[in-house]
């Protein structure tokens, strides 16, 4: 099933991150059980830019790995069934993390996200982010869907 795209007030329902860290302003298309395609519109105003790095802003490549776990937890959410059961996708590794290009302000960072392996309780996703075509990062990463503290 693949559904095209909502904005970040759905984006909110899926997701327990809020500003500042949330990294994900839109989804453009997701794919049940198999793919999401996002967007975080990288701004000047960010406030990671204060510090990284003052006259040359560049978003930490750490951020840009958030970003796309982000993306892949509302694939989790949707392709799992999630939404409103009390369970988050929590980060458990990340592997071969490879930056390609800086990302800076006023740009649109398209982060896309795939299921390598789905179970239950632990999954598996490939992800790359990109700037106008050109790939700036690149990761695998695993994940675990459990209770969300009380």
């Amino acid at each position: 099933m693949s559904e095209t795209g909502f904005d970040v007030v759905e984006v909110l329902k899926r997701l327990p991150h809020r500003y500042p860290l949330l990294l994900v302003d839109r989804v453009k298309e997701l794919v049940i059980d198999e793919r999401i395609h996002a967007v975080k519109a990288v701004s000047f105003n960010e406030d990671f830019f204060q510090g990284h790095f003052p006259g040359s802003p560049i978003m930490p490549g750490v951020l840009q790995i958030e970003a796309l776990a982000q993306a892949a937890g509302v694939l989790a959410v949707e392709s799992l069934g999630l939404a409103g059961s009390g369970k988050l996708v929590y980060f458990m590794a990340i592997e071969n993390a490879k930056f390609r290009a800086p990302v800076t302000p006023g740009v649109l960072l398209d982060l896309e996200a795939e299921f390598v392996q789905k179970r239950s309780r632990v999954c598996k996703f490939a992800g790359k982010a990109s700037v106008e075509g050109k790939v700036t990062c690149e990761v695998q990463f695993t994940a675990m869907i459990a209770d969300a503290p009380e």
